[in-house]
């Protein structure tokens, strides 16, 4: 199903409410929530239950307010968030759009850190615990942990893509986004609300500068990319128009790029053994500014691209991870 991100104000939400966590505390249980989770969901009943059993596993009773909002779904999403109880908040709402859901979790939402995390990755208590833990510290308003990819189950032109892709300056430091990211209380304070775009995540990374944003190292997460070329173009396609529509709508966010891009560029050279893989990467990145260009060009609604193909439970053993 496609999921429009320009739709805002929702038609109809339904909350299941929690339990309120009692303000006494039992052993070594927070008394509040120690940070809260907002999880857009569209359709995503395959993968949703695999996120929340690793993001609950280990945490202490009520030192997680997770907050499910399905949009849109046609699907059992709702119920897989209901199946965990009290600890999972779960909303609906029929608009079929993430940057809705962001800002309807965000306002159920009751504690910082915040995290906003897609329901396809793989988030563990201890990569929370370790980035809630430096955005406490004060220095740094955002931050995300170390992302792998799970490249077991994908062909290798896509993992040709993927080696490539890598090497960017982009993730030398205070990368956000590719499924996970964080704020602290001043941090979503710059923020605000989610605007209607399609990049939130670059939209929110551009909101601070190298030096209030961070990449925390004994932290990770895992996602897995598309299976073939044409699912990864699908995806790589939306994610370069939404940069686009992300420039156009907000000149003052746009950052120098060429440096960057002879930085990249040297790094290639400097390893032989891509040259090859770097040919299939620079394809990608043709093609898709191609059709990105077309597309925004046109004015067309934005089609929310999915690769279906990587929403599949892969057994811990066949994990092939790049960092």
């Amino acid at each position: 199903m496609v999921a429009s991100n320009f739709r805002s104000a929702p038609q109809s939400v339904s909350v299941t409410p929690s339990l309120d966590r009692e303000s006494s505390t039992i052993g070594h249980e927070p008394v509040h929530p120690a940070m809260s989770i907002v999880i857009p969901a569209h359709n995503e009943e395959a993968v949703l239950g695999r996120c929340l059993r690793d993001l609950l596993e280990g945490a202490l009773p009520g030192e997680l307010d997770i907050v499910v909002v399905c949009n849109g779904c046609t699907d059992r999403t709702a119920d897989v968030a209901r199946s965990f109880g009290d600890s999972v908040r779960v909303l609906e709402t029929t608009i079929p759009s993430k940057i809705t859901a962001l800002n309807l979790g965000d306002h159920m939402a009751r504690a910082f850190p915040r995290f906003y995390v897609d329901a396809d990755v793989v988030l563990t208590i201890d990569s929370l615990r370790s980035t809630a833990a430096v955005l406490r510290f004060g220095q740094y308003l955002a931050a995300a942990p170390q992302v792998e990819w799970n490249l077991s189950q994908s062909n290798w032109l896509v993992k040709a893509f993927y080696s490539v892709w890598q090497l960017q300056p982009y993730f030398d430091a205070g990368r956000l986004g590719a499924g996970v990211y964080a704020l602290s209380a001043a941090g979503h304070h710059r923020l605000g609300e989610f605007p209607p775009i399609t990049a939130d995540d670059e939209y929110v990374r551009r909101l601070f500068s190298n030096e209030e944003r961070i990449t925390v190292m004994n932290g990770t997460f895992q996602v897995t990319p598309p299976r073939t070329l044409r699912d990864l173009i699908k995806i790589k396609t939306r994610s370069r128009r939404g940069n686009m529509e992300l420039v156009q709508r907000f000149p003052h966010l746009s950052r120098p790029a060429q440096e960057l891009r002879w930085k990249f560029i040297d790094r290639i050279f400097r390893r032989p053994s891509l040259w090859l893989a770097s040919l299939v990467y620079f394809a990608v990145v043709f093609q898709t500014t191609i059709r990105a260009r077309r597309t925004l060009k046109r004015g067309a609604a934005v089609v929310w691209e999915r690769d279906l193909s990587s929403r599949l439970n892969v057994p811990a053993a066949t994990k092939e991870r790049v960092r």
